[in-house]
């Protein structure tokens, strides 16, 4: 039996919204380990995305839209003639406050954090349940589906919804299809400043984390590569937790000296 290994070299990998923030991560990973990268997105990055001398491809699309993803798919087929991974990574959510929340908002929410997932996943396993190796699928969740999350309601529910999902689509797709789920914390992305504040702020909030740090945009990548990778080759429907060992119990620091 061959060694497992994480070369990507001829397979295709396709990343949703995978032009900035963790998605661009995601793709710099696959294109350091030799994968041709597909992104996807609303708009097409300032500039070309490249990484160890390769180059990914864009497409624009919108992942909302089912007509849009099947254009991804079938472009990236007809280009490349496979698709070994999906890395459905696009999504998020502005803070809104529940109590106030217009229906609307939520459904969008809902559309691009779940549905969109599960409409790009479905594309892509009928293309990889005709191939003779299969594929692999990552959904990109948030330590949100887990645990309360103020301000995020609607986010932490489709979230939450994707973890569900992750575990049924791994059992009706089996044994061609893996698919499995990424819980990450708190990442350093360009716009970290939106959610956590200045410099000193960001410093304050990664000395919150057992591993003393935020979380980079290639450290979701490298797991990816894992979870795609022969090396978890009997790992589908899990769950990865990725938060740097997670949250100090708030009633620790309530707890004083007696």
């Amino acid at each position: 039996m061959a060694t497992p290994t994480l070369d990507f070299s001829g397979q295709v990998v396709i990343v949703t919204g995978g032009s900035r923030g963790v998605g661009r991560g995601i793709t710099t990973r696959f294109l350091d380990a030799g994968a041709e990268v597909v992104m996807c997105g609303r708009n097409a990055p300032e500039s070309a995305i490249a990484s160890s001398g390769r180059q990914a491809h864009f497409e624009i699309g919108d992942v909302r839209d089912v007509e849009h993803i099947d254009r991804i798919v079938s472009a990236t087929v007809e280009r490349f003639g496979r698709l070994d991974v999906l890395v459905n990574n696009a999504g998020g959510a502005p803070a809104a406050d529940a109590a106030t929340v217009s229906p609307r908002f939520s459904e969008g929410i809902i559309r691009l954090n779940l549905l969109a997932p599960l409409n790009f996943a479905q594309r892509a396993n009928a293309q990889m349940q005709q191939q003779p190796a299969g594929g692999s699928i990552i959904n990109i969740s948030s330590v949100s589906a887990m645990r309360a999350s103020p301000g995020t309601a609607a986010y932490g529910a489709a979230k939450a919804g994707l973890l569900s999902l992750t575990q049924t689509l791994a059992v009706e797709w089996a044994p061609k299809v893996r698919i499995n789920a990424v819980s990450a914390g708190m990442i350093k992305t360009e716009l970290a400043h939106l959610h956590y504040g200045d410099e000193n702020s960001i410093a304050a909030v990664s000395a919150t984390v057992p591993l003393g740090r935020l979380g980079e945009p290639t450290d979701v990548g490298d797991l990816c590569l894992f979870l795609a990778s022969p090396l978890s080759s009997y790992v589908s429907g899990a769950n990865v937790l990725m938060h740097g060992g997670g949250e100090r119990p708030a009633f620790l620091d309530a707890v004083t000296d007696s």
